[in-house]
């Protein structure tokens, strides 16, 4: 696995007095294509030296995220969906690195948060206008075991709608949010689930049972198209703590209160149903299963695997970020 060799238009401004850029490109991603990646590269070879470099696997861009910030690239940045950015950011974590990113999924939430412009070229223009001064602030990243995640994490039902969506990436390209929202319907009718797993969550000092936890690192959750849906609405980047969120049961009659709470954008309502339990200020919690059943997890949108046990904690400051 090599870099490839720098691509797009060379500026008047001499290579060598400009700063050292690692684009990292998942080709995969819903809004990733090749003139979108050229004309990206076009922007930043203009302030920067860019070096681009393409995924193939699962596990790549940590690998390549990891590598640039040992080199010494003066920026990483994660052209892809929230997954790349995901891996991108467990790479960089710790380092002296930031992260940029351009948007390039279905839902980017990260860079949504982060105020990233959701067209990649325009993205890759502001991130131009930084290389003059570029001043990366350095933010919060969630834990589920040994992996960080930017977002959020789910065990339970909710990663269950991960897992479903991730098995039909063709049709998530074309419909988009309209089959998200089937498919959050039909996860949460029991149309995926035959039996949902018990989790047990243990958390400052109580245990409380349930069939899916949500943890936070940021607000909102995700976004439904422009929608943002929002849980544990009290999570920014810098407080040093996650929130959590505990589905304790959901009958079908209650399938339409809750789905009406999460589109309402208002996390109260969420919070506020007599099913749900939020948990604020978190430092750190448990999951485990009650049933023997192994856990469904996903990490910031993508279905990771079944875990038995689920440890979640904060790495306060541990990502630089340029935005």
């Amino acid at each position: 696995m090599t870099l490839d060799e720098p691509v797009g238009r060379r500026a008047e401004l001499p290579r060598r007095d400009r700063r050292p850029l690692l684009l990292i490109v998942n080709p995969s991603a819903t809004g990733v294509s090749a003139e979108r990646t050229q004309l990206a590269v076009t922007v930043l070879d203009l302030g920067y030296r860019v070096d681009v470099v393409e995924t193939g696997a699962a596990g790549e861009a940590a690998e390549l995220a990891r590598a640039g910030d040992r080199d010494g690239y003066a920026l990483v940045v994660a052209f892809g969906g929230d997954g790349t950015v995901n891996e991108v950011a467990n790479g960089l974590a710790g380092g002296a690195t930031p992260l940029g990113c351009l948007p390039g999924g279905r839902t980017n939430v990260f860079a949504r948060t982060l105020g990233v412009p959701a067209e990649p070229v325009e993205a890759a223009a502001r991130l131009l206008v930084l290389a003059g001064d570029l001043r990366p602030r350095r933010v919060d990243l969630g834990v589920m075991n040994d992996r960080y995640f930017t977002f959020a994490s789910g065990v339970g039902v909710s990663a269950s709608l991960n897992r479903h969506v991730d098995r039909r990436p063709g049709l998530k390209s074309r419909l988009g949010s309209p089959y998200l929202a089937y498919t959050a319907l039909s996860t949460m009718n029991g149309r995926y689930i035959v039996a949902p797993p018990h989790v047990r969550l243990a958390v400052g000092g109580e245990e409380v049972d349930g069939v899916t936890v949500v943890a936070q690192n940021s607000d909102p959750l995700t976004y439904l198209g422009r929608r943002a849906i929002r849980v544990c609405g009290s999570e920014g980047l810098g407080t040093g703590t996650i929130s959590l969120a505990l589905l304790k049961r959901l009958s079908r009659r209650e399938v339409s209160t809750v789905i009406a709470g999460l589109v309402s954008g208002n996390p109260a309502r969420v919070l506020g149903h007599r099913r749900v339990r939020g948990f604020a200020g978190v430092a750190g919690a448990e999951v485990r299963s009650v049933d023997g059943q192994p856990l469904p997890v996903e990490v910031d949108g993508e279905y990771v695997g079944e875990l038995d046990v689920v440890r979640y904690g904060t790495a306060p400051r541990t990502l630089a970020v340029a935005a």
